[in-house]
């Protein structure tokens, strides 16, 4: 793998002050819920939009549920638990992931050879959302995406 190719470290912009729907819920940090938080949010986002937003929305997900149970803190309590939240606002579909963080990692963007099994969450992030970044504090690490419908 190469270096990072971006770090995104700061606050993530308001995404509203105007009305909204917000959807959460927290999963186990164990493999069987990358489907599960899949699944949970097709159920919420498939009554409208198009199926490919839906589609792009669903593998963003996954990535990044993936990346949390990976890479942070949360996998290794037996009570560990990462933190699913769906916001739509008419077109745009703003998603968050949240997790213990980790005190050895941060998120960042690598560019992985054609041979390598993984490394490609957070490069397919970058490359189909229209922003995405990450926060990280004492509590823990959040990374979240946006993606807005195109005509």
């Amino acid at each position: 793998m190469k270096g990072p190719l971006h770090s995104y470290d700061s606050p993530r912009p308001a995404f509203t002050t105007t009305p909204h729907v917000t959807y959460s819920r927290s999963f186990p940090a164990t493999p069987m819920s990358v489907p599960e938080a899949r699944d949970w949010a097709r159920s919420l986002l498939s009554l409208g939009g198009s199926s490919s937003m839906l589609d792009d929305i669903l593998l963003l997900l996954s990535e990044v549920v993936t990346n949390a149970i990976t890479h942070s803190d949360s996998a290794h309590s037996r009570s560990g638990q990462v933190t699913v939240q769906i916001t739509c606002l008419g077109t745009t579909t703003q998603v968050e992931v949240a997790d213990a963080g980790s005190s050895t990692t941060t998120p960042a963007v690598r560019t992985p050879a054609l041979a390598d099994d993984g490394g490609r969450g957070l490069w397919l992030v970058d490359i189909l959302a229209d922003e995405w970044g990450f926060q990280h504090d004492e509590t823990g690490g959040l990374v979240w995406f946006r993606l807005t419908e195109r005509d």
